[in-house]
């Protein structure tokens, strides 16, 4: 994690609650992820603090005492900051953080709009990320400006861009209409711009976050674009022209998908995700040297599902083979296979090899299995640009 000299690392503490819906090892690769999200951000995680519950607590998500521990545990060891690992209502939120005085109270919502806010650039991302800001804060303003004033910044306390919030309700609905219409005029550009665009074949990359779709579109287009390590290292669309062997098509890069995303975001970025929907075919990449990939597939699936993108044609692409480890059984083991003692060549002989989809395993960064998925690009790329403009003459 790279930081400045002059800018201290937050500490930070997680919460999670295994419950009917989230078994416990669900919950802790919840927190994983969480953990991974206070990284990108820029906070150290020091602790995690879960609880079983049947549902979350109404009141202050987890339970009385267990919040009592968490209290006791970051005023002992100074911790600056508690989050959350669901999107808490505005009485929870207020109710914890009575309860902690001075230490920031994050949830998983409000941490991801803090990534999403330093991560914009274009002006469509930051505007996009403003309303998202703006809706989130809407619910919860009896309780932020007190909150506000004695806080010192940091994340998590990333404004919608002033320097002072507007205490008045009026003037946030006001904002938020007025961003609603700058994105409609945003969004009519951008549908201008998309059908002013050759015939060509339109193809998008989904996939979950930080899959490798950046590194694999500089891979096929030869660009630079964006990409590290980290979640949500693309925010802004980016449409290339690719070209395998004669043949020109279009390929963009969009925001990666990821669970329990904020329904502001989703709201607020639908003009991104219009490329997903208006694309010809999908390129989903999956991380197969992640231990929850099927997962994430599922993740990706009901969001392209809730987008009426589900059924595209797609291509399968498994990313990161170069990664991809298992424990191999021993012989006189007798007990089920699962998928870590799989080899990767079991894994291609599985059900994801054998889908509706065609599907190639790759790792874009060592270029491993390259020239035969641009084979597989060309064959299926042709076949629909043969379907779609049968009139148009390919050289």
């Amino acid at each position: 994690m790279h930081q400045t000299l002059d800018q201290e690392i937050e500490k930070a503490v997680l919460v999670g609650v295994i419950t009917q819906e989230q078994r416990e090892d669900q919950v802790e690769e919840y927190l994983d992820e969480l953990a991974f999200l206070a990284e990108t951000a820029g906070a150290e995680t020091v602790k995690r603090f879960t609880q079983k519950l049947g549902k979350p607590h109404p009141k202050t998500f987890v339970g009385t005492g267990k919040l009592q521990e968490i209290v006791n545990y970051v005023n002992q060891e100074k911790i600056g900051m508690v989050i959350f690992d669901d999107e808490l209502t505005p009485s929870q939120t207020r109710n914890i953080e009575n309860a902690f005085n001075e230490t920031k109270v994050l949830d998983r919502s409000k941490l991801i709009l803090d990534i999403f806010a330093k991560r914009a650039r274009t002006a469509a991302a930051k505007t996009q990320v403003e309303l998202a800001q703006y809706e989130y804060l809407l619910p919860r303003l009896t309780r932020m400006w007190t909150h506000l004033s004695r806080q010192k910044g940091g994340i998590g306390m990333r404004g919608p861009g002033e320097t002072e919030i507007e205490t008045d309700r009026r003037i946030i609905r006001d904002k938020i209409a007025l961003l609603k219409t700058k994105l409609v005029k945003i969004d009519r550009q951008k549908a201008t711009q998309r059908s002013g665009r050759e015939q060509m074949i339109r193809a998008a990359l989904v996939g979950y976050t930080n899959v490798g779709k950046s590194t694999l579109m500089n891979l096929l287009s030869k660009s630079d674009v964006f990409a590290e390590n980290k979640l949500f290292a693309t925010l802004d669309t980016t449409v290339r022209k690719i070209v395998v062997g004669n043949l020109p098509f279009l390929l963009t890069d969009t925001v990666g998908f990821i669970r329990k995303l904020p329904h502001h975001l989703v709201d607020s970025f639908k003009s991104t995700l219009d490329e997903v929907r208006e694309a010809d075919v999908l390129l989903h990449v999956v991380d197969i040297s992640h231990a929850q990939f099927e997962d994430q597939i599922e993740t990706v699936n009901q969001t392209l599902q809730d987008l009426g993108a589900k059924d595209k044609p797609t291509i399968m692409i498994f990313n990161k083979v170069d990664a991809f480890t298992y424990t191999k059984k021993d012989e006189d083991d007798l007990t089920p296979e699962t998928k870590e003692n799989m080899s990767l060549e079991d894994l291609k002989r599985t059900f994801m090899a054998k889908e509706n989809y065609p599907a190639i395993f790759i790792s874009a960064q060592e270029r491993i299995n390259y020239e035969e998925l641009r084979e597989m690009l060309y064959e299926q790329i042709h076949a629909l640009h043969l379907k779609i403009y049968p009139h148009k003459f390919l050289y």
